[in-house]
């Protein structure tokens, strides 16, 4: 080859590459961009639960503050603090030597009235026997004084001491309600004595778990005083919520035809729930906030839930059928409120506003906007703009794709 030939194909090849390029630039220009890579789902209709979310707290169904009806010393406490009592555990022995001393006399006082009740019956039972010679003398003394057998004085005389004894019968019988009134007062005095007595030994009146003591042993107390320990019924036990006020048609309705289900989950254990039901709609509205109060019931026989926590709690209304659900990941904020993009036949994308409903796990509802069937992009939105071309990848090798 010539020097002249091969300086001239040097000069030449790079503008027949050059060339090449162009000629490829022009045809990839012509076929238009790749095609983005995205998830897609079908928009399904599934029957989805009618709920109401809230974050409730947990109550006990009865906090007793348990006192002492009566004055004296604790000489014992009979139950251990924190731990569960039921109804009718001793709980705190007050002194019973001062009571125990006024049962003995209240029952010395009605012996004494007793006997004295008895004496004025026997003597009630003496007169009516005077009472009867006394009125036979008389009625003699008459007739013989009819007779002329007899002075009138002699007549005097008896009738006198027949009225006499009467008057003693009265008297008496006096004396007989009297005692009989007084042994009655004494019977009322040792029923009492016996109840004081009764009340040095506290009972609790409810199951429940025991606080901290707030009196301990050997002090003084009196009736009705300062507060001995606090009992909490846990068995069952509430969880109060709020819920907005648009439900509470709703909750009503639901409500009087059957127990409306609750589910409570609490904070500190999120990976555990219990099942109650609603048992308590508020009788008013609360018009600083816009809800009503609600409460439910839960049996608690393991004692999951403890009284002051925090819950997040679900009220289940009923169901909607044939619902339109996607994933939440395909509903994205857009110019006009919320928007999906909608999968077309062509395998290019729309971007199309939606009406969302409620939040179903990871799932929403699709009020309008949406036919069941369609298919929606749930990640890789970024990329998209109306028109574009798509290229239905699965979710989990997203990140791998590139254009």
């Amino acid at each position: 080859m010539s020097r002249q030939m091969a300086v001239a194909t040097w000069v030449l090849a790079p503008i027949l590459l050059l060339t090449s390029a162009c000629q490829a630039q022009k045809a990839q220009s012509a076929g238009g961009p790749p095609a983005v890579p995205v998830s897609i789902a079908p928009v399904t209709q599934e029957s989805v639960p009618i709920e109401v979310h809230a974050v409730g707290r947990v109550e006990p169904s009865a906090v007793i503050q348990v006192k002492s009806l009566v004055a004296g010393e604790i000489v014992r406490v009979a139950f251990t603090e924190g731990a569960i009592v039921n109804q009718g555990d001793l709980l705190f022995e007050i002194d019973p030597r001062q009571y125990q001393q006024a049962l003995r006399q209240a029952e010395a006082t009605l012996a004494r009235d007793t006997a004295q009740l008895h004496q004025a019956e026997a003597n009630v039972n003496r007169d009516k026997a005077q009472a009867q010679s006394a009125d036979a003398d008389a009625a003699r003394n008459r007739q013989l004084h009819q007779e002329g057998l007899a002075s009138g004085s002699q007549e005097e005389q008896s009738r006198a001491s027949a009225e006499s004894i009467r008057a003693s019968i009265a008297a008496d019988e006096a004396a007989v309600e009297s005692s009989r009134a007084a042994a009655e007062n004494d019977r009322a005095a040792i029923d009492r004595a016996r109840l004081d007595l009764s009340y040095c030994q506290i009972h609790s009146p409810v199951s429940g778990r025991a606080g901290i003591l707030l009196i301990q042993q050997g002090n003084l107390v009196g009736a009705n005083g300062t507060p001995l320990v606090s009992i909490n019924q846990v068995t069952p036990i509430w969880v109060t919520f709020n819920a907005p006020e648009s439900f509470l048609a709703e909750i009503r309705r639901n409500s009087a035809d059957r127990k409306l289900p609750v589910k409570a989950v609490p904070r500190d254990n999120a990976g555990h729930s219990v099942d109650g039901v609603l048992s308590v709609i508020d009788n008013t509205v609360d018009t600083t906030t816009g809800t009503i109060r609600l409460r439910a019931s839960f049996d608690n026989r393991t004692g999951f839930l403890w009284p002051g926590q925090f819950a997040d709690v679900t009220l289940t209304l009923g169901a909607l059928n044939r619902a339109l659900v996607v994933p939440a990941e395909a509903v994205q904020p857009g110019q006009n409120g919320q928007m999906v993009y909608v999968v077309k036949a062509d395998q290019t994308v729309e971007p199309r506003v939606v009406t969302v409903g409620t939040n179903v796990g990871n799932k929403v509802t699709i009020q309008s906007g949406l036919s069941a069937g369609e298919n929606v992009v749930t990640d890789g939105q970024l990329r998209l703009f109306p028109g574009a071309h798509i290229r239905a990848v699965p979710a989990s090798k997203m990140d791998s794709q590139a254009l």
